[in-house]
């Protein structure tokens, strides 16, 4: 059994559950060229401990340069448009992903994030494991051809 927290007086009132409207969510100052993140749990907002939740719109043929997050997992959910994900030593490994498919990405993994569309903007949804923003830039010299990795989880193997 867990120790449970002691019930704060107003009994979960304003310190329990909270909604944060689409509209109201926050801006993230730091931010990549072609890319608009904003903040919807964080600690600064919900006094969230142990997870960092938001949005990113990423512009037609924009993408990231080569970063990781540390010690952080990173889960992305596409809402529309589609992704191409980059990562390894060289970001030699490729894969895509499009509106309903969620992409995992462990701590330390060097990626990068990219528009697949020359004239859609790529919508997704971002959850860290950590409240903290951690993002390591890499200098790395992409592979010329990167290598095409299907999207495979323990339930469809092919």
């Amino acid at each position: 059994m867990t120790d449970a927290p002691q019930v704060p007086e107003d009994g979960w009132k304003h310190s329990g559950v909270r909604v944060v409207p689409a509209g109201e969510l926050g801006e993230v100052s730091a931010t990549t060229p072609g890319m608009d993140r904003h903040v919807a749990i964080d600690r600064a907002r919900m006094g969230a401990q142990k997870l960092w939740a938001g949005t990113v719109h990423i512009h037609a043929n924009a993408k990231t340069g080569a970063h990781h997050h540390g010690p952080l997992e990173s889960v992305i959910y596409v809402v529309s448009g589609r992704a191409r994900m980059r990562w390894g030593e060289k970001l030699e490994f490729t894969a895509e992903a499009g509106p309903g498919d969620f992409i995992y990405v462990p701590p330390f993994v060097p990626h990068q994030e990219i528009n697949a569309s020359s004239d859609e903007t790529l919508f997704c949804m971002l959850v860290r494991s950590d409240s903290d923003a951690v993002v390591v830039n890499l200098e790395i010299e992409p592979a010329e051809k990167p290598e095409g990795v299907k999207w495979i989880d323990p339930i469809h193997k092919d």
